[in-house]
C-alpha cells in the first residue's frame, strides 16, 4: 500500500533519480519530470498529493509550476527545491502557496522528514473534513472544523448539493466561513479542477464591478485600452463566488439574473451575448427576504440564488467546536510560524470557550496567530492571548483545570441561555441548538438542568 502519490521534478537527473528511489523505498508512488513542462502535463493527467518541483527549470521554473498546480489541483501539496543563492525567491514561493523548501544540496532524512509531516498534516486535514485552503488566503475549509451537529449536517448539504450545477446561497455572519463552504462546495463538485473566482460584490466600485464580472469591449470606457473578459468568461466550466451579493446594485442584479437565468452575459460596449458556463454560488450577512422587502434587492433573483441556502452559525452558537478550531490553528500557526507549540493550556482554553468571538471563526484564527507569536513555551498560555481580551474577561468564573469540566460548564451555560431565550420551549431550543429533541432531555439530565 502506497503512503501517497508524489510528484518529483527536477532537471538534474541525479538529483531526480535518487530522490525518486528514496521516496519509493519509503512506499510512496512516485512519478518523475525532468523539467517544468513535463510537470505540468503530469498535473494534467492525473492528481498528486505532493509536487517536490526545482526552483530553476528549463520550459517552466518551480514558480510556475506552483501557479499552475493552484489552478488546476489546488488540494496538492508543493515543496520547492532551490539553492542557497535563490532562497529569497523561495521564501517568496512560501507567501504565494508553497508550504515547504528545500535547500541544496539535499539531505534526504530532512526531505523524507518534511514529506511525512505535510502528507500526515494532509491526512489529518480530511479526516477532521478539512480541505486546505487555496494557497493560505484561499483553498480553505478549516472554518469547518468541529464535532458539533450543526456542522456535520453542513458537511452532509455540502456533498449533496456539490454534485450538481445548482445554484447556492451561504448565508451567516462575518468570519464565520462561508467562502470556505462555498470553496468545499467547488472542491466536492465536478468543476473541482476548474477555477474557483471570488470576487467582493461589496468591495468594488459599481462602473468597474461590472466590468470585472462581465468584461468589456476596448473603448468602451475611459482607460480602457483593450478587450477585456469578465470572471464569468473566464471560468470555462468552474466556479464564482459572489461574496456580499447583498450590495450587488440594483442595475447589475438585472444582468446577472440574465447570466443564471440564460447562461449569458453582456459586456459593456458590446451588442451581442457572450454564452458562458459558470456555477455560481452567492454569500451574504445580510437577510435578503428584508432587503427584498424593502426594494433593494430583486425577488427574482433571490429565488434564482437560493435554490439550496446553507446557513453557517456563529462561532458562539457552536462553542464545542473551538477546541478542535484552536488545535487546527495551532497546527497552521505552526507551520506558517516555524514553531513548535503543542496547544493550548486548559487555562486559556476555558478563557477562548467563554469569549463571546464577535469576529467568529477568523477572529479565532487571529487570536492564536497573535499567542503563537508572542508565547515562548510550548504551550499557549493567558498572558500570550491580545491584552484586551484578557483584560474584557477577567471576570470569566473558574470551573477547574479540567478541559472537561470547562467544556461541561460552558454548555450548561448555553443551554440555560437557549431555553430561558425560547421561554423554556424545548422544541425549539432543541432547534436552535442544533440538536433532537431527545438529545437536549438527555444533556439537561446529564447537566443537572432544571426541567421547569
Amino acid at each position: 500500500m502506497t503512503q501517497g502519490t508524489i510528484l518529483v521534478a527536477d532537471d538534474e537527473a541525479a538529483i531526480r533519480e535518487s530522490l525518486s528511489e528514496v521516496l519509493r523505498e519509503e512506499k510512496y508512488e512516485v512519478v518523475e519530470a525532468a523539467d517544468g513542462l513535463a510537470a505540468i502535463k503530469a498535473l494534467q493527467e492525473r492528481d498528486f498529493d505532493l509536487i517536490v518541483a526545482d526552483l530553476r527549470m528549463p520550459g517552466a521554473d518551480g514558480i510556475e509550476v506552483l501557479r499552475r498546480t493552484r489552478e488546476m489541483a489546488p488540494q496538492t501539496l508543493v515543496i520547492l527545491v532551490t539553492a542557497y543563492a535563490s532562497l529569497e525567491t523561495a521564501v517568496e514561493a512560501l507567501r504565494q502557496g508553497a508550504h515547504d523548501y528545500i535547500i541544496k544540496p539535499l539531505i534526504f532524512e530532512d526531505v523524507l522528514g518534511k514529506v511525512r509531516r505535510l502528507l500526515d498534516y494532509k491526512q489529518l486535514a480530511w479526516e477532521a473534513q478539512i480541505l486546505r485552503r487555496e494557497v493560505e488566503a484561499g483553498y480553505d475549509f478549516e472554518n469547518l472544523v468541529g464535532k458539533s451537529r450543526v456542522m456535520a449536517d453542513i458537511m452532509t448539504l455540502i456533498r449533496k448539493v456539490a454534485p450538481t450545477n445548482s445554484t447556492v446561497l451561504v448565508t451567516g455572519e462575518s468570519g464565520v466561513g462561508k467562502e470556505v463552504v462555498a470553496r468545499a462546495i467547488h472542491h466536492f463538485s465536478e468543476q473541482r479542477d476548474k477555477l474557483f473566482l471570488p470576487v467582493n460584490c461589496g468591495a468594488i466600485p459599481e462602473n468597474l464591478l461590472e466590468s470585472q464580472l462581465f468584461g468589456h469591449l476596448k473603448g468602451s470606457f475611459t482607460g480602457a485600452v483593450a478587450a477585456q473578459e469578465g470572471l464569468f468568461q473566464r471560468a470555462r466550466g468552474g466556479t464564482i463566488f459572489l461574496d456580499e451579493i447583498g450590495d450587488l446594485p440594483l442595475s447589475l442584479q438585472v444582468k446577472l439574473h440574465r447570466a443564471i437565468e440564460q447562461k449569458e452575459v453582456l459586456p459593456v460596449g458590446s451588442t451581442s451575448p457572450a454564452k458562458v458556463d459558470v456555477r455560481i454560488i452567492a454569500a451574504t450577512n445580510r437577510v435578503l427576504k428584508e432587503e427584498v422587502s424593502r426594494g433593494a434587492f430583486r425577488e427574482d433573483l433571490y429565488y434564482r440564488l437560493n435554490v439550496l441556502e446553507i446557513h453557517v452559525p456563529p462561532l458562539r452558537d457552536r462553542r464545542e467546536d473551538i477546541p478542535l478550531l484552536a488545535e487546527y490553528f495551532v497546527a497552521k500557526h505552526n507551520r506558517d510560524l516555524k514553531k513548535a507549540f503543542k496547544g493550548v493550556d486548559n487555562a486559556t482554553m476555558k478563557t477562548l470557550m467563554a469569549l463571546p468571538w464577535k469576529g467568529n471563526v477568523r477572529e479565532l484564527d487571529n487570536v492564536i496567530e497573535h499567542a503563537m507569536i508572542l508565547g515562548e513555551g510550548e504551550w499557549i498560555t493567558l498572558r500570550d492571548l491580545p491584552r484586551s481580551l484578557v483584560d474584557d474577561n477577567a471576570s470569566i468564573p473558574f470551573s477547574g483545570d479540567c478541559l472537561r469540566d470547562a467544556l461541561h460548564s460552558y454548555e450548561k451555560t448555553h443551554i440555560e441561555t437557549v431555553l430561558k431565550r425560547t421561554e423554556y420551549d424545548k422544541r425549539r431550543a432543541a432547534d436552535l441548538l442544533g440538536i433532537s429533541l431527545s438529545s437536549l432531555y438527555r444533556k439537561m439530565e446529564e447537566l443537572k438542568i432544571a426541567t421547569h
